[in-house]
């Protein structure tokens, strides 16, 4: 056992894909330590639970083994146009401005147009530990 058991996962990307092994990798080094969602992927939309302060996920490789631990440290749902450019750097996809966030996370999301008003969860987290 490697303490995750009851933990949901940290899924960044698509298994599979050279987006995962990159964000993983990021994640890893330290250098990704947020990350963004829609606010209809969660409740009362779906049965996923908005991340909680403290709460702890087990990161899945590209593969779905798991390589780590993080804990969120931070939640706020804000309309896209609130997203600053440091929490585009923290990410750590190296986006040279809030546009390209918009975009690249408009082209992750299937598409789906990204207006001002957008509701998007931000998360920051740290790494606890390796796996």
């Amino acid at each position: 056992m490697n303490g995750t058991e009851g933990m949901r996962p940290a899924e960044f990307g698509h298994s599979g894909t050279e987006l995962r092994r990159d964000l993983v990798t990021a994640v890893l080094e330290g250098k990704k330590i947020a990350s963004a969602s829609l606010r209809e992927e969660y409740e009362p939309y779906t049965n996923e639970s908005l991340p909680k302060v403290g709460e702890r996920f087990v990161v899945l490789d590209s593969d779905e083994r798991p390589v780590a631990v993080i804990e969120t440290t931070e939640v706020r749902t804000t309309p896209a146009a609130q997203i600053t450019m440091q929490f585009a750097r923290d990410e750590g996809e190296g986006f040279e401005s809030v546009a390209d966030w918009r975009a690249a996370h408009e082209s992750f999301w299937s598409g789906i147009e990204i207006t001002d008003d957008t509701l998007v969860v931000a998360e920051r987290f740290r790494l606890v530990k390796l796996l």
